[in-house]
């Protein structure tokens, strides 16, 4: 809701708060890119939508925007737009033939040279690779479905063996996982792409194939403080140096799908615990993505394989589980949306789900803000609380909040539309832009009325207000008020 207290005169149906913690990051495309599915999406329950810049042109995508954004005043409800960027994918180059079959045992060439490839042969068009590799590095092909082992070396050609052999045909992708190779994290294509994205008020930019903390320097620099940065963790390397990207980013991802083909697939589950674990320990949000609903893409109905994945990233407490295909290609988008969101409803009704939750030790920091958001948590259980309602510009303090994963819900009300657009991918919140308050009676009355106007609380409940003073300063987190509400604090006022 934008401005005070006064809803827009487009809106057509109130979307209130959701009732669950996890959020549902829903990845258009062709299945989901017409203004009547991106609001069926939105009602069944997306938080948050992908946008994937490795598919279709910036003038698209600057319509599908423009219809997520017009959400916002037909639902009184910020929406959330994650850009993801393509990144440096390696791919082979073409084929005279279109495609060649590779015998398993065989010797196989990837050099420079831009000939169309024969079955002996094939053009790999990135020089760094050359430098990387060592004799017995892997080379996944095409998503890992052809594998070779590198034999010889050389500064234009690399002999290789055939150890598991297919058919590969043009252009497709390659992964190294035995080796950092070092491209550069933003092609050409991910500069455009990146400064589109910032032009167009986005609110996260998702940097593909991040191996080290450098990589998010560039992109931080472009972003100019205008997004959120979130690292995808999709490359071997990358876990090495975990904590250091993660002190560098606003968010992650586990993107199990190029992480799923340079690991085995046994070593995927312990990357996904590591990466949630650890975002969780720092305070970071961090999404849990690719093949959680993949059936749904052609099927009504997913597995109970499935099922259980998506229950597994929500009890360790992932900030977000992502949809791919499912929502943005897939037969059955909608459905794919509904089922995320009745999963959640699902396990966060268990009676085990909150025990389960703080497995993972999240400890304050040494910081006033951090003290309260840990105070926050007991008391709202001691006292019965029913919301946390936090004042907040940049969404620290509601990020602090969240960390705790306090059993009621976070509201965070915020004079910063950018900050309400962002905390859409944070556990737990639930964000309105509204105008900042000036006193600690005025804080006290509007946390009373916004509890009541969201359906969080009602006459008789306690809430729990935490605010920095004086108001409007960032990063000064240093009250924490219990307030009781007698349920005739809308009385006045225009609802």
């Amino acid at each position: 809701m934008a401005g005070d207290e006064k809803w827009s005169d487009r809106l057509t149906e109130y979307l209130p708060p959701r009732g669950r913690k996890v959020r549902i990051l829903a990845t258009l495309g062709p299945a989901s890119r017409t203004p009547e599915m991106i609001g069926r999406l939105f009602r069944a329950g997306a938080d948050a939508f992908r946008i994937n810049m490795s598919h279709g042109d910036q003038a698209d995508k600057a319509e599908v925007i423009r219809i997520i954004r017009n959400l916002e005043v037909l639902h009184g409800r910020t929406t959330t737009i994650l850009v993801d960027l393509q990144g440096p994918k390696l791919r082979v180059g073409a084929f005279a033939e279109g495609s060649v079959m590779l015998e398993t045992g065989q010797a196989f060439l990837l050099d420079l040279d831009p000939t169309p490839g024969t079955a002996a042969r094939v053009c790999l068009p990135h020089k760094e690779v050359f430098y990387a590799l060592e004799v017995g590095s892997r080379l996944l092909l095409d998503d890992g479905k052809l594998v070779l082992r590198v034999m010889e070396k050389g500064e234009t050609a690399i002999a290789t063996r055939v150890e598991v052999g297919g058919v590969l045909s043009n252009n497709k992708g390659l992964n190294v996982p035995d080796v950092v190779v070092p491209l550069a994290a933003l092609t050409e294509k991910d500069r455009s792409d990146l400064a589109f994205a910032v032009d167009q008020n986005v609110d996260w930019i998702a940097l593909s194939f991040v191996q080290r903390p450098e990589d998010l320097a560039e992109a931080r620099r472009l972003i100019g403080g205008k997004a959120a940065l979130l690292a995808k963790i999709e490359k071997p390397a990358a876990l090495d140096r975990l904590e250091g990207i993660l002190e560098l980013c606003d968010a992650v991802m586990v993107a199990r799908g190029d992480l799923g083909v340079e690991l085995p697939p046994e070593a995927v589950p312990p990357a996904q615990k590591r990466i949630v674990e650890t975002a969780r320990e720092l305070g970071k949000p961090v999404v849990v993505a690719t093949q959680m609903l993949e059936s749904m893409i052609k099927s009504p109905s997913p597995t109970r394989a499935e099922v259980s994945d998506v229950a597994t990233a929500i009890y360790d407490g992932a900030d977000a589980v992502m949809l791919s295909a499912e929502s943005a290609a897939g037969d059955w988008p909608e459905e794919s949306v509904m089922m995320m969101d009745r999963i959640a409803h699902s396990v966060e009704g268990d009676k085990g789900y909150a025990r389960r939750l703080h497995f993972t030790e999240t400890k304050a920091d040494p910081t006033t803000a951090d003290a309260l958001a840990e105070a926050a948590f007991d008391i709202a259980a001691t006292v019965s609380a029913k919301a946390i309602i936090c004042f907040t510009s940049s969404g620290s303090t509601a990020r602090r909040i969240a960390r705790e994963r306090p059993a009621v819900p976070i509201l965070v009300l915020t004079p910063k539309m950018e900050t309400a657009r962002q905390l859409g991918l944070l556990w737990g919140t639930h964000a309105v832009h509204t105008k900042d308050v000036g006193s600690f009676e005025e804080m006290v009355a509007k946390s009373k009325r916004m509890a009541l106007r969201h359906g969080l609380a009602k006459g008789g409940d306690r809430v729990i207000v935490m605010a920095g003073v004086p108001f409007g300063t960032p990063g000064s987190t240093n009250v924490l008020h219990v307030v009781r509400l007698t349920g005739d604090e809308l009385k006045g006022y225009e609802s």
